[in-house]
C-alpha cells in the first residue's frame, strides 16, 4: 500500500515535480561525467549515439520511479547491462539503477529489490569470472564493495519505508484521537445540556406549581367576600409565600445557569445551597401550598456526596410538585430510611392516584434517570390502599468512587446529621407549627391539564 511521503500543503514541490527534478539532476551528473570521460576515450559515432540514448532512457525512467518502482529498476538495470559493455566512456549510469533500487525498497517492494540486487551481483560476478586473466574490469575488492553498496541501498530503502509507515500511523492515531476528543466534547456538551434542562425543569416546575396553588388558594378565599381585615391578612400571607417561593426559584435558576456565562470556570456539581440540607425549606413551601407534609426518618443520617445529595433533593422536590399539581391530596408522608449502604426515599400521598393504563410522564422518568445515574433505582405507581407512592433507593457511595477507610477497632465512627434534616418521629405526628387540633388546609382540586407523573 503506498504511503504519503510528505504532508500535503507543507510548501514542498509535488511528488511529480520532485521526481522530474531528481531525474534531471541525475541526467546532468551522468552527462557531465560522460563528457569529461570522452576526452580520454574515443569510440565510433554510432556507439556514442547509442550510449547517449541509453543514458537518456535510464535517467528519464527515474521520473516514473514512484508510480512503477519495479519496472523502472528493471529498465535502468537493462540500460546498464547494455551500456557498460558497449560504451568505452563508462559514464556513471549506475547511479540511476542505484536510485531506482532504493526507491523499490522504499515503496514497499522489498522482495523485488532483494531479487534485483542479487541478480545484479550475480551477473557482474559471473561476467568477471568468465573474463580472461588480466582482462577483468572489477577486482575482488570492488566486487565486495559493490555487494555492500547493493545491500546498503536495499536496507536504507527498507528503513525509510518503516519510518514512513511509523509516521503515517502516528498521524492516523493523532487524527483518531482528535476525532475521539471532538466526539467526547460533543457528548459532554449534550449531557450538560440535558442536565441543565432537567435542573431547570425541576426548579421551575416545582416553584411555579407552588406559586399557582398559593395564588389560587388566596383568590378562592378572597372570592368568598371575607371581612377587610381577614382579606388583607389572606392576601398578605399569599404574597409572602409567593415572594419566598419565587426568590428560591430565582436563586436556584441563577446558580444552575451561571456556568453558561462563565466559560472559564469549572462547572458546579450542584446549585448552591441545594440538597437534603434544604429539605425543611422544601417541606415548608409545600405546607404553605396547603399540603400536610409529614416527615419521618429512620436510621442514622450520614453526609451524602454532592451529586447524590442533589439527586435526593430533586426526587423529593419533583414528587411534591406532582402531588401539588395532580394528586388532589391532603396529606403526604415523606420517609427517609438511612441504611448501611443506601438511603431510601418514600413519598406517599392520599390522593386519587394516576389514571390506569396511562404511561408515566417526563417527571417520573427524569427521577428514575437520576436514581439510575448513581446506581440506584426508583419505582412509582398507585398504592394498594389509594394514593400514589414514589420509592427511590440511592447508594451512599456512587459507582466508581473509593470506599471510605475502615474505622480502627474500638473507635466510634462519627456519623453527623446533615443540617436541616428532620429528626426521627412517628409519622402520625402533626407537622410542626400547626395549631393543636386544627385540620390541614385542603389543596385545590386536580386540574384536567397534562399529568407530569
Amino acid at each position: 500500500m503506498p504511503l504519503p511521503l510528505r504532508a500535503p500543503g507543507d510548501g514542498r514541490p509535488s511528488p511529480r515535480t520532485a521526481d522530474a527534478l531528481v531525474a534531471g539532476v541525475v541526467l546532468l551528473v551522468v552527462a557531465v561525467w560522460t563528457l569529461v570521460s570522452a576526452r580520454y576515450a574515443s569510440e565510433p559515432t554510432l556507439r556514442t549515439a547509442l550510449g547517449w540514448a541509453l543514458i537518456v532512457v535510464g535517467c528519464g525512467a527515474l521520473y516514473f520511479r514512484r508510480r512503477q518502482p519495479v519496472a523502472v529498476a528493471v529498465v535502468t538495470l537493462l540500460a546498464c547491462v547494455v551500456y557498460y559493455p558497449l560504451s568505452a566512456q563508462d559514464g556513471p549510469l549506475m547511479i540511476a539503477f542505484a536510485l531506482a533500487l532504493y526507491t523499490t525498497a522504499a515503496e514497499g517492494r522489498f522482495a523485488a529489490a532483494v531479487a534485483l540486487a542479487a541478480v545484479t551481483l550475480l551477473a557482474v560476478g559471473l561476467g568477471e569470472i568468465r573474463q580472461q586473466p588480466g582482462h577483468r574490469q572489477i577486482d575482488d575488492t570492488s566486487l565486495a564493495m559493490l555487494a555492500g553498496w547493493l545491500i546498503s541501498l536495499v536496507a536504507v530503502g527498507r528503513a525509510q519505508r518503516t519510518r514512513i509507515a511509523y509516521l503515517h500511523e502516528v498521524e492516523q492515531r493523532a487524527l483518531a484521537a482528535e476525532r475521539e476528543q471532538e466526539a467526547r466534547a460533543r457528548q459532554s456538551a449534550t449531557e450538560e445540556r440535558l442536565r441543565i434542562a432537567r435542573e431547570v425543569h425541576d426548579v421551575l416546575g416545582h416553584s411555579i406549581s407552588l406559586i399557582n396553588v398559593q395564588s389560587g388558594a388566596a383568590l378562592h378565599r378572597l372570592g368568598k367576600g371575607p371581612a377587610p381585615e381577614a382579606g388583607l391578612a389572606t392576601a398578605t400571607e399569599a404574597l409572602e409565600a409567593v415572594k419566598a417561593t419565587s426568590k428560591d426559584a430565582l436563586r436556584e435558576l441563577r446558580a444552575t445557569l451561571g456556568m453558561l456565562r462563565r466559560a472559564d470556570e469549572a462547572t458546579p456539581t450542584a446549585p448552591a445551597s441545594s440538597g437534603l440540607a434544604l429539605l425543611g425549606d422544601l417541606v415548608a413551601r409545600a405546607r404553605a401550598a396547603g399540603l400536610d407534609v409529614r416527615t419521618s426518618t429512620t436510621g442514622t443520617p450520614v453526609p451524602l456526596p454532592p451529586p447524590v445529595d442533589l439527586a435526593a433533593y430533586r426526587i423529593v422536590q419533583e414528587s411534591l410538585t406532582n402531588v401539588t399539581r395532580h394528586a388532589g391530596a391532603g396529606t403526604v408522608r415523606l420517609t427517609l430510611d438511612w441504611g448501611d449502604d443506601a438511603v431510601r426515599l418514600r413519598i406517599a400521598d392520599d390522593g386519587a392516584g394516576a389514571p390506569e393504563g396511562r404511561p408515566l410522564g417526563s417527571g417520573i422518568r427524569g427521577m428514575a434517570e437520576r436514581a439510575r445515574a448513581f446506581g440506584g433505582d426508583l419505582t412509582a405507581g398507585n398504592a394498594e390502599g389509594g394514593g400514589f407512592v414514589v420509592d427511590a433507593r440511592l447508594p451512599l457511595t456512587p459507582p466508581g468512587t473509593a470506599e471510605p477507610a475502615p474505622t480502627p477497632p474500638g473507635t466510634a465512627e462519627p456519623r453527623p446529621t446533615p443540617p436541616g434534616t428532620a429528626e426521627p418521629r412517628p409519622s402520625s405526628h402533626e407537622p410542626p407549627g400547626s395549631p393543636p387540633g386544627s385540620p390541614p388546609a385542603a389543596a385545590p382540586p386536580a386540574t384536567s391539564e397534562g399529568d407530569s407523573r
